[in-house]
């Protein structure tokens, strides 16, 4: 998940002149530091953290094809073919044309409110194969076994599921009996689940699925996960997932790999810990001249009243209200998701689960997040390209209103999908028109091809409306980082059109995953740095040089330990150790960019005063901004407690073998997307709403109730359910392993259902004090903007320079001489 770096990082305090370096010695203390500050060095490190960044990712996805497990068939004692590969196929569209994803898991990827499949059927096959056994020592005994036999049952079972009789001339795998007879009680289990004995008021609800020929593939596929998850990988003594999910049942138990790998990647942890120290002490020692402090120019309130927006910055408002809406939906959908849990709905005779089941309200909770908060930094691009290039460009508007009613189709048709998909409306057409089944990739591929456009239209925008701002030998001005991270997007966004319904799971996982990276963790975390850094100089809160530093040092940290990083998410899904490797060192130094936020949190808080050299609160006039600095400290906060305090805990791998698919990944996700792109998103939208908007219909004090709510809320909901809920289901996976921890006998009764009724106070909270009134404000005033005007106004001014004047750059050479 997110680590950004995001609007903290916005300068160092300014050193006072008596405290510059006073002889050649401490000033050589600085030389390191002081080489990165000048963008002339800057390529070599970008271009080396590329390199290697791209070729770790490519070793994964040369090892996701290489070493993945077979999608194979399976043969009786006797010969007879029990399932064959195209039945594993079958299955597998079977789980994702009803979206079970967004309802259990499928090694520990998905939602964790129901089971994880993988190890439920691997629970059941260990049972049935010890009921079998039993049977025929009975038979063969004529009395029950005692304990030290059963214990010897038992050994022999995980001996049984271990052996690797996997014959890849074939393509087949020789079942014991045993294991035989699992397959045939495993059918007949998830049939009694899905269509016989379907409890009311539980999922699947009635005639979710009525077709028995798809149960039973649905079944062979889980057989299939599980298998893959017991089996010894050739070569090596544990599974393809390293012996996850934990069921020492079934003989799966950590592994040296796992906890060595662990051990290293703390070293790494430490050791760059260390060096960050390091360097944040000569970074506190360079001379004034790198952050140059914006100085008196402020954007005040008169500002703000007097601004004029340009027609194509006052079209980006129907955006902003759209996004608004979307936010709404959203929530509503997540009520609407914990409902099915509770059903506290039912008491006033509402049934929602009825026609809108857990699986399509959590596609839209989740769909919906991803669509709002990317609207909203489409919206924000566009508003400040005016600002950049300081003119209006022909032909803006009717491209602009284009993309919005691109988006709408995307918004509506997507939504609509994902409800009739899985209804069987579309038949075999499902993952074009309606559900594709991957959790974040829900929508059709035909939404997904159009959103490509999107992003190709987006680019072209903002390339025309940024293209006058470029300066001949300046590449990282931000008009050029814009566009770097616009094109970004929508290369890595092509990773989603390479899997097909049919491709093995871990495969197409693996392509799933590079989709989820470009949402969070890669290009997106550029662009939106980008943005909220240019969002801080038109404030007058920092100069552009301190920016333009910003981006540039917050792309390294990004690519050198986010495109990496995608390999704690692999962990787990049938890659080898190599993989473990990568993702034990890189995750976890996602953490080491926010100890530079906890550093300097004391500054950023007490902006804006700081921002203008000390000069007294009284000496500020009315600063304009005060409502979306809120939004942007509250940033600043859930990047360290939710990203990062919530998110560690994902990245060990020892820690993520019991943590993956439990609570505390739901408890991490909802700090660190909504906390960090939630505020930022809406940052953004407020931050262009107040100079859109006349002045008398703006109202402080409902954007800062708003505030108090949302950010309220969400803690509410972290601490009186996610959290705990995870802590105590974590303990339940040690205990008795992950099967038990996200079976119904657990998440559906006792303290968890408890605590899933306590989420309702956050969630309320949240809903009613903080979304219904934001949208409400900013959908209410649509008809109050002001007149556009075609000339452009220059918020606040500042050279822009990306490199001090040549007369300071050679006293700082003399200075290191």
């Amino acid at each position: 998940m997110p680590t950004t770096v995001g609007p903290a990082a916005w300068g160092w305090p300014e050193i006072p002149l008596h405290m510059k370096a006073e002889n050649n010695e401490s000033a050589n203390g600085t030389k390191s530091i002081s080489y990165f500050m000048n963008t002339k060095n800057w390529w070599q490190p970008l271009i080396f953290i590329l390199i290697i960044s791209v070729a770790g990712v490519g070793m994964i996805g040369y090892q996701t094809y290489n070493d993945a497990p077979p999608m194979t068939g399976f043969k009786s004692p006797t010969g007879e073919v029990m399932m064959d590969k195209t039945t594993i196929e079958e299955g597998q569209k079977v789980f994702h044309k009803y979206a079970l994803m967004e309802y259990g898991s499928f090694m520990g990827d998905g939602a964790q409110r129901g089971p994880d499949y993988t190890a439920e059927a691997l629970h059941y096959i260990t049972v049935y194969m010890n009921e079998y056994q039993v049977e025929a020592f009975k038979r063969e005994n004529s009395r029950e076994p005692n304990d030290m036999e059963l214990k010897i049952i038992g050994e022999n079972i995980k001996s049984e599921l271990k052996e690797n009789r996997y014959d890849e001339a074939g393509n087949i795998v020789a079942l014991t009996e045993a294991q035989a007879y699992s397959l045939g009680k495993l059918r007949t289990y998830y049939t009694d689940i899905f269509i016989d004995k379907n409890a009311e008021g539980s999922f699947p609800p009635k005639d979710y699925i009525t077709d028995r020929k798809e149960v039973e593939n649905l079944a062979s596929f889980f057989f299939w996960g599980a298998w893959v998850c017991a089996v010894e990988r050739p070569g090596s003594n544990f599974s393809y997932t390293h012996n996850w999910p934990f069921d020492p049942a079934a003989g799966n138990t950590p592994t040296s790999p796992v906890i060595l790998w662990s051990v290293l990647g703390m070293l790494a942890f430490v050791l760059m810990c260390g060096i960050v120290l390091y360097y944040i002490g000569q970074y506190n020692q360079l001379p004034n001249k790198f952050f140059k402090p914006a100085g008196k120019d402020l954007l005040t309130a008169e500002k703000v009243a007097n601004f004029k927006p340009t027609p194509t910055q006052r079209a980006t408002y129907k955006f902003f209200a759209v996004a608004a809406l979307l936010f709404f939906l959203q929530v509503a959908s997540g009520i609407i998701t914990i409902n099915d849990f509770v059903n506290f709905l039912g008491w006033f005779g509402i049934h929602p689960s009825e026609v809108f089941p857990v699986t399509m309200s959590r596609s839209w909770h989740l769909m919906l997040a991803l669509y709002w908060i990317s609207i909203c930094w489409i919206a924000s691009s566009i508003f400040i390209c005016p600002i950049l290039s300081k003119k209006e460009i022909p032909g803006q508007l009717p491209l602009i209103n284009t993309l919005f009613w691109m988006l709408i189709v995307l918004a509506g048709g997507s939504l609509l999908g994902m409800v009739l998909g899985p209804k069987g409306v579309f038949g075999e057409w499902w993952h074009l028109l309606g559900h594709q089944g991957w959790e974040y990739v829900d929508f059709g591929k035909i939404y997904q091809a159009l959103l490509m456009l999107i992003f190709v239209m987006w680019g072209i925008i903002v390339y025309r409306g940024v293209k006058p701002a470029f300066v001949k030998g300046e590449p990282w001005n931000l008009p050029n980082w814009i566009i770097y991270s616009v094109i970004g997007i929508p290369l890595l966004f092509l990773s989603g059109f390479v899997a097909t319904p049919e491709t093995n799971f871990v495969i197409a996982d693996f392509w799933r995953w590079m989709v989820i990276h470009m949402w969070v963790e890669a290009f997106f975390e550029v662009f939106i740095t980008v943005i909220v850094s240019y969002l801080m100089v038109l404030m007058g809160l920092v100069s552009r040089q301190a920016a333009i530093r910003v981006v540039y040092f917050a792309t390294i940290l990004f690519l050198g330990t986010g495109l990496l990083g995608i390999s704690h998410n692999f962990y787990w899904n049938a890659k080898p150790v190599a993989t473990m490797a990568l993702g034990s060192v890189f995750s976890t130094l996602q953490f080491v960019p926010l100890i530079l936020l906890t550093v300097e949190a004391w500054r950023f808080k007490n902006m804006p005063r700081m921002a203008v050299n000390g000069i007294g609160q009284n000496q500020l006039g009315n600063f304009g901004f005060p409502e979306v600095f809120l939004f942007l400290v509250a940033t600043n906060f859930w990047n360290f407690f939710g990203a990062g305090v919530m998110g560690i805990i994902v990245n060990l791998p020892i820690m993520n073998y019991f943590e993956h698919g439990s609570y505390l990944t739901i408890n991490h996700a909802h700090a660190a997307l909504m906390g960090v792109y939630g505020n930022i998103s809406l940052a953004a939208m407020l931050f262009a709403s107040r100079l859109l908007l006349k002045g008398n219909r703006w109202s402080e004090k409902l954007v800062k109730f708003a505030f108090w709510s949302i950010n309220a809320g969400l803690m509410l909901m972290v601490m009186l359910d996610l959290f705990p809920a995870g802590a105590i289901q974590f303990k339940a996976i040690v205990d008795n392993g992950l099967w038990f921890a996200r079976s119904h006998a657990f998440t559906g009764g006792g303290i968890f259902e408890q605590l899933t009724w306590l989420r309702g106070i956050g969630a309320s909270v949240f809903f009613f004090g903080g979304v219904i009134p934001l949208t409400w404000f900013i959908v209410s005033r649509w008809g109050s903007l002001k007149k556009p005007s075609d000339q452009v106004e220059e918020l606040v001014k500042d050279t822009g320079q990306t490199n001090p004047p040549e007369s300071e750059v050679e006293s700082e050479e003399a200075l290191y001489a």
